[in-house]
């Protein structure tokens, strides 16, 4: 009997050791892996697209400035072989009103809103800006960017949000431009991100902070959150509530391009 008591408590001694040699970023690593196969693993990385329609609120200074009916397609690029540091691999159409005509296109690098006058190009700080939070999402950078040269996952530890625990980990890229995000130790799905940022006009440090909830199965096992809301220095600026999401549809390129024959108007500043 002694000595299968001193066996066991070797064996769970040695089993302490084996968890006390995983390094910050073997942790880091292991936690953000858990969080891809959480969200459908290889059905995940081989969504080509994605549909979202729902309700979308924006807020100035914690107030309603503005809603409206919603329809956001999203279409992958292919990744480049070998991956390359701060590819934008994505074109999306943010489509709004009844009948989807106010459309804001982000495309190749550009960007337009079209409406009936015609297509207006966006400001260089608006693309900017898409193109720095697309890049720091955490569900483009599980897609898209996962194995890139100089990214690096280093866990935080663990703590709790919202009344449950969760691990936290800085995703670090080549540029040392850090998403710092929390996985929900149950379900091993993202439920917060927060990165920071240097305000185009007046370089103020801006805190961006997204939080998601309500996963669903959009098909295959692929899971997404139906509700999304975000934050800009503590304030409220942006909520999505979705009401279906679909994947791998069969989108038409002509969605994430300029209509022939379109009116090019004058660029914003």
């Amino acid at each position: 009997t002694m000595r299968t008591l001193w066996a066991a408590l070797l064996v769970a001694g040695m089993a302490g050791l084996g968890a006390r040699a995983e390094t910050s970023q073997q942790k880091g690593k292991r936690i953000v892996d858990e969080g891809l196969a959480a969200l459908g693993g290889q059905a995940y990385l081989n969504m080509q697209n994605r549909v979202e329609t729902g309700r979308i609120y924006g807020f100035y200074h914690e107030k309603l400035s503005g809603l409206g009916v919603d329809a956001l397609y999203t279409n992958y690029l292919p990744r480049p072989d070998p991956p390359e540091p701060g590819f934008l691999g994505v074109r999306v159409r943010d489509a709004r009103g009844k009948k989807r005509d106010d459309v804001i296109l982000y495309t190749d690098g550009t960007g337009y809103e079209i409406t009936f006058r015609g297509a207006r190009p966006l400001a260089d700080t608006v693309i900017k800006q898409f193109k720095v939070a697309t890049l720091h999402n955490i569900f483009y950078i599980l897609r898209q960017r996962l194995g890139e040269p100089g990214i690096v996952c280093d866990s935080r530890g663990s703590d709790f949000f919202e009344n449950r625990p969760v691990e936290i980990v800085d995703i670090t890229d080549a540029n040392n431009d850090t998403v710092t995000v929390y996985f929900d130790q149950a379900a091993k799905l993202p439920s917060r991100q927060v990165y920071y940022r240097r305000d185009p006009i007046d370089n103020e440090k801006l805190e961006e902070v997204a939080l998601f909830s309500k996963y669903r199965d959009v098909g295959g096992g692929v899971m997404w959150p139906f509700t999304i809301r975000r934050e800009r220095n503590g304030e409220k600026i942006f909520e999505m509530y979705s009401e279906s999401v679909e994947i791998n549809r069969d989108l038409q390129d002509s969605l994430f391009t300029l209509p022939p024959n379109l009116k090019i108007l004058k660029k914003d500043k």
